[in-house]
């Protein structure tokens, strides 16, 4: 199977996902069918509650489940909130499915050793740091995290205020440029943001590009032992 024959699924927990990941696919895989498979529900029940529960994790798996049964070569979760779920279900399926950041972030501890994050949801903070931090110990390579959290910077994309979503993501981005190596935005939604930065900062990461050549390498990884069989 080529490149061409690919159906990837993909997962949202916010429609502020949706666009980043469709352009990258445009741009690096443009002949790969794409699925969505949507529950806006999830980010704003993770934004009251403050983690994930048993009930967002099941709901996620359902999404799941009904990607793999659509025939798709691969899931990708587009919402790195809910990256830790991916390594607890991600041997229920028989396709490669990734996470939306993971491939980002261990291209941050081998670029940095002084890594910014920026997250506009209050749980994607702490989750991208802890990921970060368990890959550096996996590498060892000892790394300080600096992450910025900015909420407001959600609300105001939620409402369709475009412009002072990115302002107030190139201000930390400024900030963070001082002590850091890297930076990295940790969610798709912030994505649009890098497009809008008009100054020269420290080396950027955003993670829709990085995803989709690693779910298409993760396919074509998959597809290659299946035709050896």
């Amino acid at each position: 199977m080529t490149e061409k024959n690919y159906k990837v699924g993909l997962i949202h927990a916010t429609m502020n996902s949706v666009q980043p990941i469709l352009e990258a696919f445009q741009i690096h895989a443009p002949e790969v069918t794409l699925l969505n498979f949507m529950d806006e529900s999830l980010i704003y029940e993770l934004n009251e509650r403050g983690t994930v529960t048993k009930a967002m994790k099941r709901r996620l798996l359902d999404l799941a489940g009904k990607a793999e049964a659509s025939g798709v070569n691969g899931i990708l979760l587009t919402c790195s909130s809910f990256t830790p779920v991916v390594g607890e279900i991600s041997h229920l399926f028989q396709c490669p499915m990734l996470s939306a950041d993971l491939s980002m972030l261990e291209k941050a501890v081998e670029m940095g050793s002084h890594i910014g994050v920026i997250a506009t949801v209050p749980a994607a903070g702490p989750t991208t740091t802890a990921l970060l931090n368990s890959i550096a110990r996996e590498c060892q390579k000892s790394i300080q995290v600096h992450t910025a959290v900015i909420p407001e910077a959600f609300s105001e994309l939620q409402t369709g205020n475009q412009e002072k979503h990115d302002e107030l993501i190139h201000r930390k981005v400024q900030e963070l440029s001082i002590d850091c190596d890297v930076i990295l935005f940790a969610q798709f939604s912030m994505a649009r943001a890098l497009k809008t930065l008009d100054v020269v900062t420290k080396p950027i990461l955003t993670s829709p590009d990085i995803s989709v050549k690693s779910i298409i390498e993760e396919i074509t990884k998959k597809e290659a032992v299946v035709d050896q069989c």
